[in-house]
């Protein structure tokens, strides 16, 4: 570990910012230049109460993302509740309880806003604890490099250093190089739970770094695979339909897509690759199967390329120094311009409602947020440009609300709905009842597919709301 030596306090520190080259992958042709932070001093090791102790009112903090956020250091400044005031935490998919959020239930001290919401995000949402920052994922290195104030404090989780000082940040990478070229403090908190992984400009070096602190030596956060449904496995089914040979996969989370991923395991389809943002169990199954190898690329020849990964310690111990894995930057995997240059891409998401105009929400319920952008809209348009790419948007046709059923295919978003993807961009919808192509179609028949897609039992009512608001024409047969 980095030897001690004297330091500055945080507000008369500096750092400067210089160029240097990024570790290339043996398979890239060329380097590339990036940003590295320099701290004024070598990184000193200090307790995590010391880190929180840095922290003042009115500052901005940023916690990163999943696995890369602190634990140590959050219930050290969850102690200083009630000393500092207005301190305002950025952070994504949070994977365990908020320290900070759970000592200050009336927000007297901390405030929580987040990229995009877990579950658990959502209950602080709905307690009007944490707050949503609409986006595409892929475009956040920009947002800090160009609109957001410098970060005061950043905190990262992190692996140990190696022999020449880098510490791997695990399977996140996301818009970590942005996010600390912005940052006028950098904390990293040491973890021998995180798996070292391989890629593009995935650690950050110890001269970057200002103060290091012992984490808590917690278990590695793991996100819950439930068996799918009879519904999802429906669904599956008819995406993998559309599949081929040499097909490039983006899967969200959800069901539907591991469903996909299951069905494919026990196909005949061969020589699948993976350009991805989140690394899943599902994908990484694939590969343990010998479904993936990449060959069919037009970029990144033979590697699997994502952003970030959560799922099972599986999945970690696949990722973990496996050269056939290459994390890279959010605004890399997410870029539809980078995403059309492989052929055949396949993305599939996952949505909670779409009107009868093709409409995609897939975000909130109402006012009431959920989950977030993410890099849905980027995939749906990268599949798209894709040659022979495919943008599949697939949903139950009924959900379950204070105990009454309920249709996902409305004529109306619900009043306060959040459109992720707009009617122009929809390209695949599938229910258990069927597929669609909405490209090409007219509004009537959009509404006529879209009604056909929707629960028997509420097809006559959407029908008969569409005739009355003009979206499908008398005298017309398609």
């Amino acid at each position: 570990m980095p030897q001690a030596k004297p330091r500055l306090g945080l507000r008369s520190r500096v750092h400067g910012i210089m160029l240097c080259a990024s570790v290339p992958h043996r398979r890239q042709r060329s380097q590339t230049l990036m940003k590295c932070r320099q701290a004024s001093s070598p990184a000193r090791r200090i307790s995590a109460d010391e880190a929180a102790a840095l922290v003042t009112s009115n500052s901005w903090l940023d916690y990163g993302a999943c696995l890369n956020q602190p634990t140590a250091f959050d219930r050290a400044l969850a102690r200083r509740v009630g000393e500092v005031e207005n301190v305002k935490i950025r952070s994504t998919l949070s994977l365990r309880p908020r320290a900070v959020i759970e000592a200050d239930p009336d927000g007297r001290s901390f405030h929580m806003f987040s990229w995009h919401f877990s579950g658990l995000d959502r209950r602080y949402h709905n307690a009007g604890r944490c707050h949503y920052s609409p986006l595409n994922l892929g475009e956040v290195p920009d947002y800090y490099r160009r609109f957001l104030d410098p970060i005061d404090i950043t905190v990262l989780q992190v692996c140990p250093p190696d022999v020449e000082g880098r510490y791997n940040f695990g399977p996140t990478l996301l818009w970590y190089r942005a996010l600390i070229e912005s940052s006028r403090c950098v904390i990293v908190e040491v973890s021998p739970h995180l798996p070292p992984v391989k890629g593009d400009d995935c650690f950050i070096h110890a001269s970057e770094i200002d103060y290091w602190i012992e984490g808590d030596n917690e278990a590695l956060a793991q996100l819950p695979n439930p068996p799918p449904s009879d519904a999802c496995r429906r669904v599956a089914q008819l995406i993998l339909g559309e599949l081929e040979d040499g097909s490039c996969l983006q899967i969200g989370i959800g069901g539907m897509p591991n469903a996909v991923c299951s069905l494919l395991a026990d196909s005949s389809i061969q020589n699948l690759s993976i350009h991805t943002e989140m690394m899943t169990d599902g994908l990484a199954a694939l590969y343990q199967a010998g479904k993936i190898t990449g060959m069919h690329k037009r970029i990144d020849v033979g590697l699997n390329v994502y952003t970030f990964a959560l799922g099972s310690t599986s999945l970690y111990q696949t990722l973990e120094g496996n050269d056939a894995f290459s994390i890279r930057r959010v605004d890399y995997t997410n870029a539809p311009e980078i995403i059309q240059m492989n052929d055949r891409v396949v993305s599939i998401n996952n949505t909670t409602q779409i009107d009868l105009q093709g409409q995609i929400a897939s975000e909130s319920h109402g006012h009431r947020h959920i989950s977030g952008t993410g890099g849905q809209l980027q995939f749906v348009r990268g599949a798209y440009a894709s040659r022979g790419g495919k943008a599949f948007v697939c949903l139950t046709s009924t959900y379950e609300r204070h105990g009454e059923r309920r249709s996902r295919i409305t004529l109306d978003l619900t009043a306060g709905n959040i459109v992720t993807t707009p009617r122009s961009d929809a390209m695949y919808i599938v229910t258990e009842y069927g597929m669609v192509n909405l490209k090409g179609k007219s509004v009537p028949e959009r509404a006529r597919a879209l009604i056909g897609l929707a629960h028997p039992d509420y097809r006559e009512g959407l029908e008969r709301q569409a005739y009355e608001r003009r979206l499908l024409a008398r005298g017309v047969w398609f």
